[in-house]
């Protein structure tokens, strides 16, 4: 795992990572996979290293995957609670920050609900940082894992890289960050990504902020797509008015078998979890053994979130 491609102290966004530092995390991660298969799932890599996880916002998933993955990497793991901290008692970020300045970690993971909140916390803290999930604007690792997964797959989508590929993210995208971030990723690799969801779940100037194409229609959006994302209907980010019910969303946008027959004919499906099964996608799509791709995101995260470990503040790392 070479160290050249990658000289970061942070991995704030994917919207300024370029191709081949896409592909050096990506490397690494199908590296450290191996790890994850032995029997004794440890290596010494970090060990020494303190990682700090801080999330503002319940992530049950995302946490425990970096957890494990600093844990199998023989790092230091401290997580802490913010629902029983200071903050409760009014602790501002920026002090919330000073104090773990004062603990010395090598690296942060934090998840916080504004977005934004961690380019400004990358300014005033020592330690690498990793951004968890900053509001509605990104979610790098995520994007990362979802790269990896196309990657694994791409032979049986018969392409040779990302450029052949038509990417459908479909629902909510406008209040998702892995929306932003996967379609930042999957254009800087080359990819055709369309946005596809009712005209209320699109995000504003979509085209030009992230190069994609929009469709309004599902069965268009789909039409010869070799990867089908579905997004989840984040309605705890919604006010009223968004949709009519969510038996009506999944009548009109819910990913089916019968949908999915205007896709390329060993399309593959995704979805970033946790799955609304009955709304965004059905039971038949989600459990399909032969397209969806859903339990190995799940396996690739924990390498992905090893990678970036690695490169951060290990042997690869950019301090």
């Amino acid at each position: 795992m070479g160290t050249h491609l990658w000289n970061r102290k942070h991995l704030l966004g994917m919207a300024d990572l370029s191709r081949e530092e896409i592909h050096a995390i990506l490397d690494a991660a199908a590296s450290l996979r191996e790890v994850n298969r032995r029997d004794i799932k440890k290596v010494p890599t970090l060990r020494g290293k303190t990682v700090i996880n801080l999330f503002y916002e319940n992530s049950t998933r995302t946490r425990t995957s970096f957890e494990l993955a600093g844990k199998r990497m023989s790092a230091d793991v401290i997580n802490m609670s913010v629902a029983s901290s200071s903050v409760k008692k009014g602790e501002t970020l920026y002090d919330t920050l000073a104090t773990l300045q004062a603990m010395n970690p090598d690296l942060v993971v934090i998840r916080h609900p504004e977005s934004g909140a961690q380019e400004f916390l990358a300014r005033h803290l020592d330690a690498s940082l990793v951004n968890a999930g900053d509001g509605r604007h990104e979610h790098p690792t995520q994007a990362l894992l979802d790269l990896l997964t196309i990657h694994d797959n791409l032979p049986l989508l018969e392409q040779a890289d990302f450029s052949g590929l038509i990417v459908a993210v479909c629902g909510d995208s406008l209040h998702s960050r892995v929306a932003r971030s996967v379609a930042l990723g999957l254009r800087t690799l080359g990819a055709e990504v369309r946005f596809v969801g009712p005209p209320g779940l699109l995000p504003p100037r979509a085209e030009e902020a992230f190069g994609v194409r929009v469709f309004h229609h599902l069965e268009q959006g789909l039409e010869g797509a070799h990867v089908v994302m579905a997004l989840r209907l984040q309605l705890e980010r919604m006010s009223v008015g968004f949709i009519p019910s969510v038996r009506e969303y999944f009548a009109f946008w819910g990913l089916t078998k019968a949908r999915l027959a205007v896709a390329a004919p060993n399309a593959i499906v995704m979805h970033p979890g946790p799955i609304n099964r009955g709304v965004e996608i059905a039971s038949e799509v989600a459990d399909d053994g032969e397209r969806s791709v859903i339990l190995d995101q799940v396996a690739n995260g924990l390498a992905v979130r090893m990678a970036v470990m690695y490169r951060l503040c290990g042997v690869g790392g950019g301090r």
